[in-house]
């Protein structure tokens, strides 16, 4: 066993070394390993932080740091064999989660801690991690009897393991479909870097002209610029049908039942916690107070946004009538249309602007942005493991002195699944002798590759994907904690952990942002002001329509865990269109099953809380207009933000962390202004 890669100590994950039959033997050493740690404080009686907190936090680190590569690979480099051994490991898992949270002993010995002299001794996070603890004792039914704690391990690893599959039906789902192409003509409309990915990825394949996928860089060029309407009709049809019973892979990797479970068992879940619903569960670790304070919200803000929501639809309809001749405007017509009006209406398109974004400059850019608003350095460092070629490693200098790393895999590639997203591989702690262990983030885009020896180019909407995942990086990174627990995202309310990713995204709006992150990849020029003008012009292009499109996501999601109890797959549907019927402006077609890969709620953290990308959207155009008030590089604000936001990690209270850098309550107007949503219903 002294040779498996995940049971050494290490700075970073030796990737190349782990193989996937590491995983369930280091696993199952780490989980064995950690439930003697248990027994043995628990009976050894010193209650102490230092007695109990500190050498639970080390076990749990231990485990964390062999996992977090396991599961970060699971994700970008996935096959049937690491597959096989990440889903063996679940329930092993959720079981070790499941046996802690309810072991009477240790809740007793925490209670101890919370009541002894020496809690108020302690520091602010450390007191926090105490009372974190003893509330997930409590979520985790440390208080139930046992057939009831029995049924709640059941439901969690059955939960695990539903979560995995349909994570997996949706990649392979994904990446079952593809459509070959020799004919040109049909790539009519098309920007030549959409062409060139699409016989690169032909190529790949081994075969002759090009391959539609339905990975986004190459769906989203076809449905949005591609003059065949049948290309166009074919293309979405398989996207939106993905991992359903529905289009051309019906069946094959259907998630409705898997839905249907999930949703089940939630509920369940939140009834033996003395809960009504999952909403209300999920609601226990959130800024949002009540699952009435959460709809209500969301209402405010579709009764606020649909009137606007429905002028944009029908202009769109109007112009698809009368500039493209579609008299029906269909879904797989909509990205077109309006691509094609914004065009006419701004003489702007993302292809127009993809030549000043090449993806170095754009990094580059990135860290400039960075450097002004925090004075931080960032340098790249060659030997660091990587899992694959594309990926890059740089270290975080603050004053000279190094204080947190980043891995960065920007690059759409068979095997990852898709989207964007920042993940935790090694969290900011004291260690037990002293020492510090800085900081490391994993941020993964899925961006068009290089093709051909030139730079990638980003769309405008990449580069708000960049930096909106590399602010969630800053607020992991950044931390000033010590404590594991409340350290980086750990213990942020899950409603407020989008406000730092949200918050950068203003940079790219800004002429001084621009500035710093757009040169044109031959001339080197910046942005053109008459180009800087029309992306501004064109920046609430359809906002209300896509505001609508984001609250039909987030009230499809509450109220799912809110009102339905032991639903089917065909009332996850009928709650669908509902919503739809209250808060859509644009139809959808009878066959469209969005539900069935919307990951967010069913494979990741989002559930009852999908939500938080309006909510933290309030705090974070709120927060960004202190920096319109004082300047858009303001240290000074800048160093507040750092301060109040991004170092407290979940040691503070969110809205009290807000208010002591905004000097008030948040506000809903920037939110509506940076929208160009009229305040008035």
């Amino acid at each position: 066993m002294h040779s498996n890669p995940l049971l050494q100590p290490h700075e970073l994950p030796p990737f190349a070394d782990i193989e996937p039959r590491h995983v369930e033997p280091a696993i199952d050493t780490l989980i064995e390993r950690n439930r003697a740690t248990v027994d043995r404080l628990v009976a050894a009686g010193d209650f102490s932080w230092k007695g109990l907190a500190k050498p639970l936090e080390d076990a749990g680190e231990e485990l964390s740091q062999a996992w977090s590569p396991v599961s970060h690979l699971n994700s970008v480099k996935n096959s049937s064999e690491l597959r096989e051994a990440y889903q063996a490991c679940l329930a092993k898992l959720s079981a070790y989660g499941t046996w802690f949270g309810q072991h009477e002993g240790l809740f007793a010995a925490f209670e101890s801690l919370r009541q002894s002299a020496e809690y108020e001794d302690l520091d602010e996070a450390q007191r926090k991690s105490i009372d974190n603890t003893l509330r997930d004792f409590r979520l985790a039914g440390v208080d139930l009897p046992a057939d009831k704690k029995a049924r709640y391990g059941e439901i969690q690893a059955r939960l695990s393991e539903l979560s995995n599959t349909f994570s997996n039906n949706v990649l392979d789902a994904t990446q079952s479909w593809h459509l070959d192409i020799d004919d040109d003509t049909r790539l009519a409309g098309l920007p030549e870097s959409a062409r060139d990915t699409l016989r690169a990825n032909a190529e790949a394949k081994g075969v002759e002209g090009y391959r539609v996928t339905l990975d986004f860089p190459s769906f989203f060029p076809v449905v949005t610029y591609a003059d065949d309407r049948e290309l166009r009709r074919e293309v979405y049809t398989a996207f939106v049908t993905r991992a359903s019973d529905q289009g051309p892979d019906a069946s094959k990797f259907d998630n409705s039942e898997v839905m249907a479970e999930i949703l089940s068992l939630r509920h369940e879940l939140a009834q033996l916690l003395g809960f009504a619903t999952y909403a209300d569960l999920s609601l226990a670790t959130k800024m949002a107070e009540s699952p009435r304070q959460v709809l209500d919200f969301l209402e405010d803000l579709a009764t606020r946004g649909k009137p606007q929501a429905e002028r944009e639809y029908a202009e769109l309809q109007q112009f698809a009538r009368e500039a493209l001749g579609i008299e029906h405007l269909e879904p797989w017509d909509s990205s077109y249309a309006a691509e094609k009006l914004r065009e006419a209406r701004y003489s702007i398109s993302q292809e127009q602007l993809r030549p000043y974004f090449p993806a170095p400059k754009a990094i580059d850019g990135l860290f400039k942005v960075v450097k002004r608003l925090y004075g931080l350095e960032m340098v790249e460092r060659q030997d660091a493991p990587k899992w694959h070629d594309d990926v890059r490693f740089f270290e975080i200098f603050d004053d000279g002195a190094p204080i947190a790393g980043f891995y960065l895999d920007l690059y759409a590639r068979e095997g990852k699944r898709g989207g964007a997203w920042m993940d935790v591989c090694r969290t900011r702690l004291r260690r037990n002798g002293g020492e510090l262990q800085r900081p490391v983030a994993y941020l993964v885009c899925n961006f068009t590759r290089p093709v051909g020896g030139k730079p990638a180019l980003l769309t405008h909407d990449e580069v708000l994907t960049l930096f909106h995942e590399f602010g969630h990086g800053l607020h992991h990174m950044l931390t000033r904690q010590e404590v594991a627990d409340v350290s980086g995202i750990s213990g942020v309310a899950w409603d407020a952990v989008e406000l730092p990713s949200q918050f950068m995204e203003n940079f790219c709006w800004e002429r001084e942002g621009l500035d710093l992150i757009a040169s044109h990849v031959e001339s080197g020029e910046p942005l053109p002001e008459e180009l800087y003008e029309k992306l501004v012009a064109a920046k609430n292009f359809q906002s209300a329509m896509q505001m609508m499109r984001q609250l039909e996501f987030s009230l499809f999601d509450f109220r799912l865990h809110y009102e339905l109890k032991a639903p089917t797959s065909a009332d996850v549907q009928r709650m669908l269109d509902d919503v739809r019927a209250k808060v859509a402006v644009v139809p959808q077609t009878e066959f469209n099953r969005f539900q069935h890969s919307f990951s967010h709620i069913f494979a990741g953290g989002y559930a009852a809380g999908y939500y938080s990308y309006k909510w933290a959207e309030v705090l974070s155009a709120d927060a960004f207009s202190a920096f319109e008030e004082a300047g858009v590089f303001d240290q000074a604000t800048g160093q507040r933000f750092r301060l109040e936001i991004l170092e407290q990690g979940g040691a503070r209270d969110a809205a009290e962390m807000f208010k002591a850098f905004r000097g008030r309550e948040p506000s809903i107007e920037p939110l509506l202004r940076h929208s160009g949503i009229s305040s008035a219903a």
